[in-house]
């Protein structure tokens, strides 16, 4: 497997798992601040780390199962996740304030493709890059069978 096929499979199971995460994330929210009553800003709170925990999981057990966990400690390695998720969510934040107050794009259109499209996209980057980086190392994972990069030892009864 390439190296560009290689990382689209690993975006690929990042995405999947980001996809059971905003379920868990809207899910809980809509519940907490509908039948439950709550506060919408507690509710969101509650609703951002269940989402989180949700993607750790995820990803623990998914796409990076395999790899180093570069921060020691799962709670330790949870709390940097969850930051590298805040800022993700800052830059979709950051969009949506760079249209409403920088442009002066007020309309319900514009605040959808500011915080959900392009701001989406944005903290998605972000937040896949800092999973890859700064949680789950990349030093461990597996070498697919069959492809041996430069520095790789020879496998008995491998050809040269």
């Amino acid at each position: 497997m390439s190296r560009p096929q290689a990382l689209c499979t690993e975006f690929a199971g990042f995405a999947a798992v980001g996809v059971f995460a905003f379920a868990a994330d809207l899910g809980t929210f809509l519940y907490l601040r509908g039948p439950a009553g709550m506060n919408p800003m507690y509710a969101k709170a509650l609703s951002f780390l269940t989402g989180a925990a949700v993607a750790y999981a995820g990803n623990a057990l998914g796409p990076y199962r395999l790899r180093e966990r570069k921060v020691a400690g799962g709670w330790r390695r949870f709390a940097v996740f969850v930051l590298v998720n805040a800022a993700g969510g800052a830059v979709q934040l950051g969009c949506l304030g760079v249209s409403r107050h920088l442009l002066g794009l007020t309309s319900a259109f514009a605040d959808t493709v500011s915080g959900v499209g392009v701001g989406m996209v944005l903290g998605t980057a972000v937040r896949f890059w800092g999973t890859r980086t700064l949680v789950f190392s990349h030093a461990t994972a597996p070498v697919p069978e069959g492809v041996r990069g430069r520095g790789q030892p020879r496998v008995d009864g491998e050809a040269t």
